[in-house]
């Protein structure tokens, strides 16, 4: 029987496990979705949706994400000369994918369950922040997961006044509302990611008070 020296072996092994490893390089998948790790600091007051799409941006800068282009997840309301804005329109098609490379949706169809229930990961486990980290929820100290998000739960911009569903299109840190979602899916009888309940107020420290820290959700298109 002809013998096997170990240099051969060990050749052998790592030929062998090659395609493997490369298949695995292969489905590595950059972050193109997150929750942020830190709101803006001035409650609902984003500096509109062009203020929330650059904090989205350098977040995403600051985590070594350099290439793309990030929407935040937030509709507005008609009114003022301003038209609405559908969330689920300012966030390209996906497939989309946290900082770990695994994927949470892997379309807007999918993402909003047009077709089907509950075709997303977002929730505790997946719906991670830029740094990869999971996101105080119910039963943490102290909860952080309600998410602003101004949308009804298919992503659409609620009918009302900006002042009750989006802080004024997110220019305001004092009287008023907007829609917010739970990044757990858990608290308050409602699971849903994006459209739980109303803010108490537009304030930081009334967000903060009900389970929030200005937090939303960030996309690459």
């Amino acid at each position: 029987m002809k013998k096997t020296t170990l240099p051969a072996l060990v050749a052998t092994v790592l030929i062998a496990a090659f395609p493997a490893v490369l298949n695995a390089q292969q489905q590595a998948q950059p972050m193109s979705f997150f929750i942020t790790s830190i709101g803006v600091g001035d409650g609902a007051n984003l500096g509109g949706l062009k203020g929330a799409d650059e904090h989205c941006d350098a977040l995403a800068r600051t985590a070594g994400v350099t290439d793309g282009i990030w929407r935040a997840y937030l509709s507005t309301t008609a009114g003022r000369g301003q038209v609405a804005v559908n969330a689920r329109d300012r966030i390209g098609d996906g497939p989309w994918y946290n900082a770990s490379g695994q994927m949470v949706a892997g379309s807007v169809a999918d993402l909003h369950g047009d077709v089907h229930r509950d075709r997303n990961q977002i929730n505790k486990r997946y719906a991670l922040n830029e740094k990869g980290e999971q996101v105080n929820g119910q039963g943490d100290s102290p909860n952080q997961h309600d998410i602003l998000t101004g949308s009804d739960s298919h992503g659409r911009a609620l009918l009302g006044r900006a002042a009750t569903t989006t802080c004024d299109n997110w220019t305001s840190n004092d009287a008023g509302a907007a829609m917010i979602g739970h990044s757990d899916r858990s608290g308050g009888g409602n699971s849903s990611w994006n459209a739980a309940h109303p803010s108490r107020s537009c304030s930081q420290e009334d967000l903060v008070g009900t389970g929030g820290a200005g937090l939303f959700y960030c996309f690459a298109i």
